[in-house]
């Protein structure tokens, strides 16, 4: 009898274990997530009577929320200030949607994000200073969106970023000193703001960088001679800037590039022509919902 009821304990215990549910905070905050996005006209839905580890494209580990992505999946309307209760996040990919609004302060509480994918939405207002805090961050996309404002300072403590692309915004200002603090980083683009004043010299220390993308913005001054020491650096697109000088330019190694694009109108350096197209930057940011050229998507909200 002893014998049976320890095995009768045992199996519920297993049970309870095998259907083992998150938590109600994170389940609301999912909750939250679907109604103010207008989930019920998602491409794919979500049944909120069901586990929530069958939602689609949540992943649970550990009874936990540890992914969310819903790449392209019709979302339209805003983030709520609740997604900063999923705290073991790690991955949030919500790129190709029509999300607006700004991003909520709450995404700041994170600390467990490695992936942010928010670009080709309608995202506007400026870049939290927050987004510095989220320390384990390796990747953070969020081109084709209208953001305003200067870039955070703040960026220059996500030490562990390898991939940063906020191309396609209406970003002003100066492109912050701190960014050259960003030791890992392989991929910068900045590509079509109206950022101003000249290229930090900091830059220089991004020996992990392979493609900075800086083209069509305000930038001028001299390119730094700094970037002779970016000896990873493959794909370099400057043009349409106001450089007053590229003579710095004649001290990089040209045979290193893939692609190497600047104004040559305004220029004797003799280089290599190569094809832009060619970059896997310019692939990633524009895909098959964006116009020829990387011009962004007409879908201003101030416009609509």
């Amino acid at each position: 009898m002893k014998k049976t009821l320890i095995l009768s304990l045992f199996m519920l215990t297993s049970c309870l274990l095998a259907t083992a549910e998150v938590s109600r905070k994170e389940k609301t905050a999912l909750t939250d997530l679907y109604e103010s996005t207008n989930g019920k006209d998602w491409v794919r839905t979500w049944d909120l009577n069901a586990p929530v580890h069958t939602w689609y494209g949540v992943k649970v580990e550990d009874d936990h929320v540890v992914e969310i992505n819903l790449f392209r999946n019709n979302l339209q309307g805003v983030l709520p200030e609740s997604l900063g209760k999923l705290v073991h996040l790690r991955v949030l990919n919500l790129a190709f949607n029509g999300l607006t609004g700004e991003l909520p302060e709450g995404i700041a509480q994170l600390q467990n994000l490695e992936v942010i994918k928010i670009e080709m939405n309608r995202f506007k207002g400026d870049l939290p200073e927050s987004l510095g805090k989220l320390s384990n961050l390796r990747e953070l996309t969020a081109f084709n969106n209208f953001f305003t404002g200067s870039i955070p300072e703040s960026m220059g403590e996500l030490t562990q970023l390898k991939v940063l692309n906020l191309s396609s915004n209406n970003l002003k200002g100066a492109i912050p000193e701190t960014l050259g603090k960003l030791s890992k980083l392989e991929s910068l683009g900045l590509f079509e703001n109206t950022l101003e004043g000249s290229i930090p010299r900091e830059f220089g220390k991004l020996v992990e960088l392979k493609e900075l993308i800086l083209a069509n913005n305000q930038l001028d001054g001299e390119i730094p001679a700094e970037f002779s020491q970016l000896a990873s650096l493959e794909i370099l697109q400057i043009q349409n800037n106001k450089f007053n000088s590229l003579k710095n330019l004649e001290g990089m190694n040209t045979k290193q590039f893939l692609v190497f694009d600047y104004d040559k109108s305004d220029s004797k350096l003799n280089f290599k022509e190569l094809d832009f197209k060619k970059s896997r930057v310019v692939e990633t940011m524009f895909e098959d919902d964006v116009p020829e050229g990387g011009k962004k998507k007409n879908n201003d909200p101030d416009h609509n």
